[in-house]
């Protein structure tokens, strides 16, 4: 099993907290990431793969320092005190149903088939051209006008982001367009929505296969990866917001379809497989 270097734990962190929230698929660009840097081998696959897993706590803790106000709100709607929060707060959790129930049932046969270097290009040149064909027409409900059945709907789409190279970011983002909502809100929507989901899958897997990552790569790397995908993952989830005011989401599908490209060649090279 190949070991994990600093500049490894540092690489995959800025690739997890720059891709994470764009739409541009996170678990894509890590599985390819992980291929380049001589990782995620048989022996250490495991390991691998949780470490990208975990380091998405980097990713989650920027979300909660950048919409700590609404969180704030929903926490208070637990108690009773602010019935907006509390209502936002039921939307997100029927929005991550479906994903948590079919990723319980499917996840693991899902990991089998689909998180290989040729379903990553297919998800990403398919995504590619959707965003180049799409013309949408933005709408003007904000995130506490989302109905429980546009909840489901945009939870629905973001379980087609199990599958490699889709972006979880691009399909909760494109389904609440779909349902009528603002590009704030829907950036809003599906960063929170990201949150829960997030937190779920990476408790999931440290439950299972922690010990599996510690015994191979010790606490300081997984640590330092978390943290680089913190800062990153600021970083990024400001410059998208900023990004997508003044300028639409097709200029994302000439770089996935770029990167699908790129990793052809690198497949058909023989420099992953």
């Amino acid at each position: 099993m190949a070991p994990l270097s600093i500049l490894d734990a540092i690489v995959l962190g800025v690739v997890e907290g720059i891709t994470e929230f764009l739409p541009i698929s996170s678990t894509g660009h890590l599985l390819v990431t992980q291929h380049l840097l001589g990782l995620g081998d048989e022996a250490g696959k495991v390991a691998a793969d949780t470490y990208a897993i975990a380091i998405q706590l980097g990713a989650i803790l920027a979300v909660v320092a950048l919409y700590r106000v609404r969180i704030a709100s929903m926490a208070k709607g637990v108690i009773g005190k602010d019935a907006e929060g509390r209502s936002i707060l039921t939307l997100l959790v029927c929005a991550f149903l479906p994903a948590a129930v079919i990723g319980l049932a499917f996840g693991d046969s899902i990991k089998d088939k689909l998180f290989t270097p040729w379903a990553i290009v297919v998800a990403w040149a398919a995504g590619g051209v959707f965003l180049l064909w799409w013309k949408p027409a933005y709408g003007t409900r904000n995130i506490s006008d989302i109905t429980l059945k546009n909840a489901f709907i945009i939870g629905v789409a973001q379980a087609l982001a199990m599958w490699p190279g889709v972006s979880r970011s691009l399909i909760t983002i494109v389904a609440a367009l779909l349902v009528g909502c603002s590009m704030a809100a829907a950036l809003e929507f599906s960063f929170l929505l990201g949150l829960a989901t997030l937190t779920a899958a990476t408790a999931l897997d440290l439950a299972k296969n922690g010990d599996v990552l510690v015994d191979a790569y010790g606490w300081g790397t997984p640590i330092l990866g978390a943290v680089v995908a913190f800062i990153t993952a600021i970083i990024a989830v400001k410059w998208l917001v900023s990004y997508l005011s003044a300028r639409p989401l097709a200029r994302f599908g000439w770089y996935r379809l770029a990167a699908a490209a790129v990793t052809a060649v690198l497949i058909m090279s023989n420099t992953i497989g």
